[in-house]
């Protein structure tokens, strides 16, 4: 048996999501062992796949300039020292499996010399059996070292281990590919996995971790102490280190908003720009020493001026901590609101205190995803989806339903969302009332919207949903999901102020 791969990089070598091979496991299209792959695998499931297929890169790439829209992420090797070890690691598996065919070669001379000192002998195996055997042998020697029996899978994981290093992470069995120049910190963050961590600048010591295999290289200077005692164990801290090989680390990842601790951070404005006249996207940019640790769609209150505050959901994904957005809607006579439309500019310090909530991702279902977002409720709906993407969702649904088309305030983040993902699926409902009010007939048309949807969707009540916005819709649509039969633990909602 070949080699066996992690899930994570058989996808990056096939140019799929991992869901997908995870899907295949489950029907019993691929075979797994002890949830890795081999290449031979692969190739049964996917045979047209070639070492030029780009479609991760193609795929990333939309992801990363067109939704998102925040930064060019630019494909980098590893530094020299680090290219340099990941180069010999692999001259030597070269060397070994080298010394491995002189091996099978001597033993093959060997075997056909014992094979002849058979056939001579008198009143043995009968002449032509042995001259038959020899010539199978022969035959089969000829075939297996013949050219052009490169596996293109195989070549391309070659290089893929010069470029990325998998780490993975116990006792969760998080696995991520770090690449370029990322301390193991910054990779696991881009991957949706949220590591403990603190300040990400080496002063704190939350993210101290345990290597329990492979290399790692310290890349940046740490305050914080790590004991000899520790050292010896195999203690790093992981924002200031990265993987020089393939690494397993015992770390402890946050699975509940328990495991996230409260925080005050005066952050400052990074940029503020209208989006419509009444709505407004602030960027606040914390301190490189003290990020914001959060899990998506949850909520921050902030503090301007001496004393207006307002807790507003955050509307970016976690897995960039230093900047953090929101959505702020003109509110008349709402002192907070005021302040930030017509006061607020850039460098200004806001004070931000959380995070709160409970408005999560379920990571660990493989349920579709189904999000329904409600005018504002695109928020704190936009950082689950950006959080979705970054751990590859199988599959996302956004249903957006706005007062009026105004109301749909980013459209072209959903349309770009839908332009780079075959399996992302948004639709525009405008209901043509205020859905912070909804009664009587309003409510009676925003209960027939949903049943076309569900009738439409054969799949959605076979999902996790997901609802934000004003009390009254959000309270219709939990009502409506609840009556098909949903269990409450499928049917997560966030009323907006």
């Amino acid at each position: 048996m070949s080699e066996l791969l992690s899930l994570t990089r058989a996808a990056r070598l096939i140019g799929v999501a991992r869901s997908e091979l995870q899907r295949k496991i489950r029907h019993g299209e691929m075979i797994s062992h002890d949830g890795m792959v081999n290449i031979e695998s692969l190739l049964i499931c996917y045979p047209d796949a070639q070492l030029e297929d780009t479609v991760e890169f193609r795929r990333i790439t939309q992801i990363k300039e067109r939704a998102f829209g925040k930064r060019v992420v630019e494909y980098v090797l590893p530094d020299a020292e680090v290219l340099a070890a990941r180069i010999t690691e692999l001259s030597t598996m070269l060397a070994n499996s080298q010394g491995q065919v002189r091996q099978f070669n001597a033993l093959l001379d060997r075997l056909w010399a014992k094979l002849t000192e058979i056939e001579a002998q008198p009143d043995t195996v009968p002449r032509l059996t042995m001259e038959n055997l020899k010539t199978w042998l022969k035959n089969e020697v000829k075939l297996s070292m013949e050219p052009g029996l490169n596996n293109s899978l195989a070549i391309k994981d070659s290089v893929l281990r010069i470029m990325t290093a998998q780490v993975t992470v116990l006792p969760s069995k998080h696995d991520f590919l770090l690449e370029g120049h990322d301390t193991i910190l910054e990779a696991a963050m881009r991957s949706g996995i949220p590591l403990d961590y603190g300040c990400s600048g080496g002063n704190c010591g939350l993210c101290k971790a345990k290597v329990l295999s492979g290399e790692v290289k310290k890349t940046r200077h740490h305050d914080f102490v790590i004991s000899e005692a520790e050292k010896n164990q195999g203690y790093i801290l992981l924002c200031s280190n990265t993987a020089v090989t393939d690494v397993v680390l015992e770390a402890p990842v946050a699975g509940s908003v328990q495991d996230i601790p409260f925080q005050q951070i005066s952050a400052k404005v990074k940029a503020t720009g209208l989006i419509t006249d009444d709505k407004l996207l602030l960027h606040l940019q914390t301190p490189r020493t003290q990020r914001l640790r959060f899990l998506a769609g949850q909520r921050l209150i902030l503090r301007v001026g001496q004393s207006f505050s307002e807790e507003l959901p955050i509307a970016s994904c976690p897995c960039d901590d230093r900047n953090v957005l929101f959505h702020i809607s003109r509110q008349s006579g709402n002192l907070f609101s005021d302040y930030v439309f017509d006061r607020l500019r850039e460098h200004d310090v806001v004070e931000m205190e959380g995070p709160h909530g409970e408005f999560i991702l379920h990571e660990k279902s493989s349920r579709p995803l189904y999000f329904f977002a409600f005018d504002s409720g695109f928020a704190p709906i936009r950082s689950l989806i950006e959080h979705a993407l970054s751990l590859e969702a199988e599959n996302i649904h956004l249903h957006w339903f706005g007062s009026s088309q105004k109301h749909i305030y980013l459209p072209n983040i959903a349309h770009a969302w839908k332009d780079a993902l075959d399996n992302f699926h948004y639709t525009e409902h405008v209901a043509g009332f205020d859905l912070r009010s909804v009664s009587g007939k309003r409510e009676e048309t925003l209960m027939s919207q949903l049943e076309s949807i569900s009738t439409q969707d054969a799949n959605l009540l076979q999902g996790d949903i997901y609802i934000a916005g004003s009390e009254d819709a959000v309270g219709i649509a939990e009502q409506f999901f609840l009556g098909k039969g949903l269990p409450k633990t499928r049917v997560s909602v966030e009323c907006l102020k």
